[in-house]
């Protein structure tokens, strides 16, 4: 008796609607992303911004290669992170595109400093920290960003900001 041999069906998975909303039941700290150079500035927040390695210093962040922040971080090779407090909400709205805010005027209303590489860093967030891009590893709709640290700008401990089930809210220790 021969058999033919079976293809195996491709994996499939919860639909798209299921798991945003299973993902919102996780708890994110708000980190705003800041790319560019110059007046050619853009930036967003993300969620995912967490620690890669302490030797070398390297974090990890996710990107949409159809935001407006994806070429500028491939062109210019740095990017910020800064690590937001709850009475930052007002920056973190500005980098989400509120109101169809975009590019440069993401910056408007908040003090910048200009780090090692270029990178655009909150003057007062509790922590930012100046990256240059060591690798970009492109999966589905994202790019997984691998940085490396070359400073950290420390502020003050402050109740942080985080994004739950679709809004973000302070929380404190």
């Amino acid at each position: 008796m021969s058999t033919a041999p079976q293809t195996a069906a491709p994996p499939t998975g919860p639909a798209k609607a299921a798991f945003l909303g299973a993902m919102r039941h996780f708890v994110g700290s708000v980190s705003v992303i800041t790319v560019g150079a110059g007046d050619d500035l853009s930036g967003l927040v993300v969620t995912s911004a967490v620690s890669l390695s302490a030797e070398p210093p390297q974090v990890l962040i996710c990107v949409n290669r159809g935001s407006s922040s994806w070429p500028l971080l491939k062109r210019y090779g740095h990017f910020g992170v800064n690590a937001l407090a709850a009475r930052h909400q007002p920056v973190a709205e500005r980098f989400s595109g509120f109101g169809g805010i975009r590019g440069a005027a993401r910056y408007e209303g908040a003090d910048w400093v200009t780090a090692r590489t270029g990178a655009r860093l909150l003057a007062d967030a509790p922590v930012a920290l100046d990256c240059r891009v060591e690798e970009m590893i492109d999966r589905a709709s994202h790019s997984i960003v691998i940085g490396r640290v070359v400073a950290i700008r420390a502020g003050s401990e402050e109740d942080a900001l985080i994004y739950w089930h679709g809004g973000y809210r302070g929380v404190g220790r």
